[in-house]
């Protein structure tokens, strides 16, 4: 997370929004010789105190979390881009890069075989609502057994969420001019992830109110 708290203070509100919108993510955890990583779709409770997620049953975590409860780390991201000094208008810049990401903070602890099913459905549920009018696809229509048997290769996981950390780096340090000067230029760039709603944010930053 970046130190600069003028990045740090957007309502988290909007965090928790942009994460349940995202609903994707970097799963980290601590591992001898090096951290382990998961890229893996995810769903927030309600009242963010938990994400759902599964993972291959062969996948390092998953086999680490058999042993019990491990600290975890999932981070959301995007959009982002590169800033150039031009852009700003004035003096004595230097490049940057621009981004959200939300790091949810926590225990990763597997869940029982019996509840996967039901979370498989919630999470298609919940991106194939957004793909409206397109009629929904739903596991039922798979033939008998199929879907059962893919089920063996992976397991639930829950994370509990203790701290949620977040930076929305849209170049809030700028004035307002300024700031939107590089946002034109960014909405006219395609380097990053998703610039033109970066360039939107940066126009109007989240509330910190």
């Amino acid at each position: 997370m970046h130190p600069n708290p003028v990045f740090r203070s957007t309502q988290a509100q909007h965090s928790l929004e942009f994460a349940r919108t995202r609903s994707f993510g970097t799963l980290a955890m601590n591992a001898d010789p090096a951290p382990l990583f998961a890229h893996i779709p995810f769903l927030l409770n309600d009242d963010a105190s938990h994400a759902d997620l599964h993972l291959v049953r062969s996948n390092p975590i998953a086999h680490t979390i058999r042993k019990g409860a491990q600290a975890a780390r999932l981070a959301v991201t995007a959009p982002d881009s590169y800033i150039s000094p031009d852009w700003y208008g004035v003096e004595d810049q230097v490049p940057t890069w621009n981004y959200v990401a939300v790091h949810f903070i926590g225990q990763l602890e597997l869940q029982p075989q019996e509840h996967l099913r039901a979370l498989l459905d919630h999470q298609s549920a919940h991106f194939e609502n957004q793909l409206l009018p397109k009629p929904p696809w739903t596991s039922d229509k798979m033939n008998d057994g199929v879907i059962e048997k893919m089920m063996r290769a992976i397991v639930p996981v829950r994370l509990h969420i203790d701290d949620m950390q977040s930076t929305w780096k849209l170049g809030q340090n700028k004035s307002d001019a300024v700031r939107q000067r590089a946002a034109a230029h960014v909405a006219e760039q395609d380097i990053g992830a998703d610039t033109q709603t970066l360039a939107a944010w940066m126009t109007t930053p989240p509330s910190t109110d």
